[in-house]
């Protein structure tokens, strides 16, 4: 599947551009949506390879698109630490697994936080409880990514939970995703799964996203977020039950 055809590059076109969009409207969600439909077309592995350069350019543009950059990073070290050796350590689930339990496990990733996003209240965690809670939720958030190249769960809700400002957060999650990118593409790397022809791929699919990122903030202007956060997420619940039902079919 990464031999390039003209199939496999409307797919990349269509695929980033459409998660560029997400992330233009709601500041997150590229990673998620781009894993979820390549992960219907390839393998899981292959399909985060690919990830690798859209997800870590559009990451940092969210990441440093503020003053608080550095504030945030000395108040989320402790996660990020964990977040790379969790990650560097799930990655090699990615590669070892079959791609039929690896698909099963990522459209299970994308029902649980779709799920959660939908149904569960935002939480407050008091500052006190960071010191042992952000080691422990990096850890659990960099095994899932290795595992299923998936950046979200338990870090989306975690970060949430901390009281940041609209910005702050935004800044919060683009240096998680940022984090997550880099790691996963260093265990992907230490595990000899990441090809030269992945990387055409995937630089390929920079420029999608960025339209989709410049789309979206227009999209942005025109209707709810709320309303469009809501159908994003039931679109993820479907192709989490299509990729999790397949092998059974």
């Amino acid at each position: 599947m990464n031999t390039l055809t003209i199939e496999l590059i409307c797919l990349l076109f269509a695929t980033f551009l459409g998660a560029g969009v997400v992330k233009g409207v709601t500041g997150m969600g590229l990673p998620t949506v781009a894993m979820g439909v390549l992960g219907a077309a390839m393998s899981p592995l292959a399909a985060a390879a690919i990830l690798i350069i859209p997800s870590f350019v559009t990451n940092v543009w969210q990441m440093l698109a503020g003053r608080d950059t550095l504030r945030l990073m000395r108040r989320l070290w402790a996660m990020m630490l964990c977040i790379v050796i969790g990650t560097v350590l799930g990655a090699r689930l990615l590669v070892i697994v079959d791609p039929v339990w690896s698909g099963r496990a990522l459209g299970l990733a994308l029902i649980a936080y779709a799920a959660y996003a939908l149904f569960l209240p935002t939480l407050s965690v008091p500052e006190r409880f960071e010191s042992w809670l952000s080691p422990l939720i990096g850890m659990i958030t960099g095994l899932l990514t290795g595992a299923t190249g998936v950046f979200t769960l338990p870090a989306v809700p975690y970060v949430q939970s901390l009281g940041l400002q609209k910005d702050e957060l935004v800044q919060a999650l683009g240096l998680s995703f940022t984090v997550s990118t880099v790691a996963l593409a260093g265990g992907l790397f230490s595990q000899g799964a990441f090809r030269l022809d992945q990387l055409g791929l995937s630089l390929l699919a920079v420029l999608p996203a960025l339209a989709g990122m410049w789309l979206g903030s227009i999209v942005r202007q025109k209707i709810s977020p709320k309303v469009f956060r809501r159908g994003f997420l039931l679109f993820l619940v479907v192709l989490g039950l299509e990729l999790a039902l397949r092998p059974f079919s």
